[in-house]
């Protein structure tokens, strides 16, 4: 048994990028995606878990023996980020974690005091079933709604044509949740969740709302806006790369 697992999604080409690697091996300052994240979560997780696409897995579970304590398992077709987490249940199973911890594999902006936030938020006595930062912006891409009571009922997209408000709440891409809430509740969700209507695929943060309605969900804010910037597009890479320098 170990206290935390990470699970990384990272099974994305990286078109948008318009890179020559896969995207989680591309270079931001001179360091791989996946180098950024094992370092940042080193201090907190004891394992990770990295799901790769079959035409790049060799190059992951490369630089996975070159780290140690990585495992690799392979998203043979783009059906969603749910069914991307779903195929680390085997590695949760056998190494029976307190906690699973999950981050995008773009997702290296995250400080490590939010990353110290979270950890306490999910050690709690008892517990939350899952803890996640969010950030409050304008024209948001996502959004939590919250119910008149605070608690968030329903999680809006705008790829999949939800009607978006002026200002949001978001994820950034960083969820902790106890192995039980992993190993019950999201398998009974990926039981009866619906492909998304534009994207045909099934998506992981609509459950944080669906589970909200069912069990204790704690949020609260990220330490900086900028944590939630994922690497997609050039013109994000440089964003991230400019921030990061002016941090050092």
């Amino acid at each position: 048994m170990i206290d935390r697992l990470l699970i990384i999604p990272a099974a994305g080409l990286g078109s948008r990028l318009g890179a020559s690697k896969p995207k989680p091996l591309v270079e931001v300052n001179g360091r791989a995606m996946l180098d950024h994240l094992g370092d940042r979560y080193a201090p907190f997780v004891a394992r990770i878990v990295v799901i790769a696409h079959p035409a790049f897995s060799g190059e992951v579970r490369a630089w996975g023996d070159r780290r140690g304590g990585v495992s690799v398992t392979e998203q043979a077709s783009p059906t969603g980020m749910l069914d991307a987490i779903l195929l680390a249940a085997p590695f949760v199973e056998r190494l029976a974690p307190r906690d699973v911890w999950i981050t995008w594999a773009d997702q290296i902006t995250v400080l490590p005091a939010t990353l110290e936030r979270l950890a306490q938020v999910i050690s709690g006595t008892p517990p939350p079933a899952l803890a996640l930062p969010t950030v409050k912006r304008r024209d948001p891409y996502t959004h939590f709604e919250r119910g008149a009571d605070g608690r968030l009922r329903r999680f809006l997209q705008r790829r999949e044509g939800d009607p978006m408000p002026a200002e949001g709440e978001s994820d950034m891409g960083v969820f902790a949740m106890t192995r039980e809430t992993f190993e019950r509740d999201l398998q009974d969700y990926a039981r009866e969740v619906p492909l998304g209507s534009a994207t045909g695929e099934r998506n992981f943060v609509p459950f944080v709302a669906w589970l909200a309605q069912r069990r204790p969900v704690e949020t609260f804010p990220c330490t900086d806006p900028m944590e939630a910037i994922g690497v997609n597009t050039p013109e994000e890479l440089q964003q991230v790369e400019n921030w990061l320098r002016a941090r050092a």
